[in-house]
């Protein structure tokens, strides 16, 4: 059989267990769009940790799961006579081609950005009022200060250089130091995002992502205070009883490894 078979008949098995659990499983058969959401939320992250992680064996389970959901809310939906999987397929297709008017169309484009500016424009044509509509507000807010930038940017909303983006940090930094001088709370507050918000935006100039930068920040924040803790737990101390300089000496440690 040709890989598209397999791969075609792989995705009909799981078709037809989530017919089978449905009709089968109480639990299962309990469930909601409503009731799946948090979970599905969940295992994106747990996606997004196992790419972070570059643990392709997790990234293929974790794959796995996400369509499970896709499925179920297919399913859930083909109940209700309101869409099923082969809608959701065909929905997500007929959006490639109608997006995609330099591969399936005779429009040319020069490069990536170009791409990223014309879909941004199709998306108007289909009916949006707003380049920032397709903006989940419930992102968590580095993701979507990212995704704002974007989109804008796609738009020709941009910065033409780098060096820009930069001094505009700079200011930004400028404006949070005077406020803390201030003292006033609220407003430390709103320049502490605008610093965030520039940085954010800096990152993208620099081809990184601002999300997975402080990710790998966390992950090696994490290993080398483990680290320190386990040198404690060999000296029979507790953290809070030793030194600051007795605990950077184990820190320091902790960064060579």
């Amino acid at each position: 059989m040709s890989d598209k078979t397999v791969q075609l008949k792989a995705f009909e098995r799981l078709l037809i267990i989530m017919d089978e659990l449905r009709e089968q499983c109480p639990w299962d058969k309990k469930q909601t769009m409503e009731s799946l959401r948090h979970l599905t939320i969940e295992e994106v992250y747990e996606l997004g940790d196992a790419i972070l992680d570059n643990d392709l064996e997790e990234v293929k389970k974790e794959l796995g799961d996400v369509l499970l959901h896709i499925v179920f809310y297919s399913k859930i939906g083909s109940e209700t006579n309101n869409f099923d999987i082969a809608d959701v397929c065909n929905s997500i297709c007929d959006k490639l081609v109608d997006r995609h008017p330099h591969i399936y169309g005779d429009v040319v484009v020069e490069d990536e950005e170009e791409v990223k500016r014309n879909w941004e424009q199709l998306k108007l044509k289909e009916g949006k009022k707003s380049v920032l509509e397709g903006v989940p507000k419930s992102l968590p807010a580095v993701v979507k200060a990212s995704r704002i930038q974007d989109k804008v940017a796609g738009v020709g909303f941009d910065w033409e250089n780098p060096e820009q983006v930069f001094e505009k940090v700079e200011e930004e930094l400028a404006e949070l130091k005077a406020e803390i001088l201030k003292g006033d709370q609220d407003a430390i507050e709103s320049e502490f995002g605008d610093v965030m918000f520039s940085m954010i935006n800096y990152a993208r100039f620099l081809k990184v992502n601002p999300e997975n930068a402080l990710e790998r920040t966390n992950k090696k924040f994490i290993k080398r205070f483990q680290y320190l803790e386990g040198k404690a737990k060999d000296l029979n101390k507790s953290l809070k009883d030793m030194t600051l300089s007795e605990m950077d000496v184990f820190w320091e440690e902790a960064k060579s490894l």
